[in-house]
């Protein structure tokens, strides 16, 4: 298993687990964090079925290391956003469920990397901030899809106009978190429904995690093609067969 830097990553029974391990930055992103994530996904061993995303310390993700914020020409910008884009996308789209656990701050930055996440567990101290109104700059990791898609553009505009703290309950309420459960429980609560969905045809995981993304882009007509291309390729595998006649044999029981 490859050491690094900035982030752990192991793996058990089928669950890889990927920490933020900057706690005395309060996980903040640099690049060098951005790489050492996008490493992992690509070189994820072949018995990974679920990730779960965490953060070392009391705070999930403080957001853009603002300390190794440099000066850059536009262009060097624009390369430098595409470059979060790539990351994050390997996380939405590497047909493999991912969990984010969270706790404390979920900043900027960290509410780009969370909501990648397909299912987001709260604990009841989380809060959420998109402060970039208060830096003079503006979102580069994906928020402006990500997150307005979740939560709508006008409640987006609002949070970063006021760069205010959405705590943990209005999170849930509008869908920044599946989950909300008490301090301290929340990398439990992310392995216990990793356990449960490892259990699931690795066909079905890979269809809900990269097809209805896809489907959401697409106009009706197109998505409804798309459903029935996906459906053909994930109902007549081997596994999937197997499954189904081992249920049907257990209801004859």
């Amino acid at each position: 298993m490859t050491t690094y830097q900035f982030i752990e990553f192991s793996v058990e029974h089928g669950i890889g687990h990927l920490r933020l391990n900057r706690p005395e930055k309060k996980n903040a992103i640099n690049d060098s964090l951005c790489l050492e994530i996008e490493h992992a996904f690509i070189n994820l061993p072949d018995d990974v079925n679920v990730i779960v995303f965490s953060g070392a310390g009391p705070e999930f993700c403080a957001g853009l290391d603002l300390a190794e914020h440099k000066a850059r020409e536009p262009f060097e910008v624009v390369k430098h956003s595409n470059m979060w884009h790539r990351v994050f996308g390997h996380i939405q789209n590497s047909g493999i469920p991912v969990i984010a656990a969270m706790q404390g701050a979920v900043i900027g930055g960290g509410l780009e990397l969370a909501i990648c996440a397909h299912i987001r567990v709260t604990e009841k101290g989380t809060f959420y901030r998109l402060p970039e109104g208060r830096h003079g700059i503006f979102v580069g990791g994906g928020a402006s899809v990500n997150v307005a898609r979740v939560i709508g553009t006008s409640r987006m505009t609002e949070m970063m106009l006021t760069g205010r703290d959405v705590d943990a309950e209005e999170g849930y309420r509008i869908g920044l978190g599946h989950y909300v459960v008490e301090n301290g429980a929340s990398l439990d609560k992310a392995m216990e429904l990793a356990a449960s969905i490892a259990k699931n045809s690795k066909y079905s995981n890979w269809a809900m995690t990269t097809g209805l993304a896809h489907i959401s882009n697409m106009a009706a007509d197109d998505g409804l093609y798309t459903e029935s291309l996906i459906c053909g390729i994930t109902q007549t595998s081997d596994e999937v067969k197997a499954r189904i006649e081992s249920f049907l044999n257990r209801k004859k029981k």
